[in-house]
């Protein structure tokens, strides 16, 4: 018996700042790199994130997986952590520049608990999709990633 494979994506959205800046350069290197987006004072987005799993259709219930579990989690272990924040003061940037690159493995590493969960064995995280701007957007797909006990 063949299991019927869907992908599921779902848009969030949030809005943050941040300043783009390394400590180890100098003023100048951080602005010659970053331009405008080394202000000191930072500057903010309205970010759109779009996280993409892939699972057995269940055959009871026609999904993936629950959109109320899935937006449950994103509730608590996103949008509450990076909604109206400095991207800056949080703990996982700590050591990494707040790019929006950053950001999208960030965002993976999260949503990478929900697709490993037991209630949900068998979903697959495929892609997080962020969009910074109109005309920036970043997508990760695990490349480099190994998560114990899974196959890739």
């Amino acid at each position: 018996m063949s299991r019927v494979i869907a992908h599921l994506s779902r848009r969030y959205r949030f809005s943050a700042s941040h300043r783009l800046h390394v400590d180890a350069l100098s003023e100048e290197q951080n602005r010659a790199i970053f331009g405008k987006c080394n202000n000191p004072f930072g500057h903010g987005h309205d970010y759109v994130v779009e996280v993409t799993l892939s699972g057995p259709v269940d055959p009871a219930t026609g999904m993936v997986a629950n959109l109320a579990d899935l937006d449950r989690f994103t509730r608590q272990e996103v949008l509450e952590r990076f909604d109206h924040t400095n991207l800056n003061t949080l703990e996982a940037f700590r050591d990494r520049v707040t790019t929006t690159e950053n950001l999208c493995l960030e965002i993976w590493s999260i949503f990478s608990l929900f697709a490993e969960s037991v209630d949900h064995p068998q979903l697959k995280l495929e892609r997080i999709h962020v969009e910074e701007t109109g005309n920036n957007s970043f997508d990760y797909f695990g490349e480099g990633v190994s998560v114990p006990g899974r196959q890739r």
